[in-house]
């Protein structure tokens, strides 16, 4: 899992970066943490209030810090749904 914290430095994007990297640590999340502070790299992603945060190229949160127990709510949905879908009993070939 690749999460991105599109920021400017601000106060709020220091406490969204905070807030996810405890997040991180609370659920033993393996991913990698990215700081994208280039602008023209973040006008790629189209959004327009700040803090902005992107998990596997998805746009999650724009414009807010979310609360620290909706952030590691939101990490381990993405790492289990991660998880399952890297898990199969035969490889995608049964149709149940």
């Amino acid at each position: 899992m690749i999460i991105k914290i599109l920021w400017t430095g601000c106060p709020k994007c220091k406490l969204l970066q905070k807030t996810v990297e405890d997040a991180v640590k609370k659920i033993w999340l393996n991913c990698e943490i990215i700081k994208v502070d280039q602008i023209s790299d973040i006008m790629q992603y189209d959004v327009m209030s700040m803090p902005w945060l992107v998990i596997d190229e998805k746009v999650i949160f724009s414009g807010r810090i979310p609360e620290p127990e909706e952030m590691t709510n939101i990490l381990t949905t993405k790492k289990l749904s991660q998880d399952f879908a890297d898990w199969s009993c035969c490889h995608g070939s049964c149709k149940n």
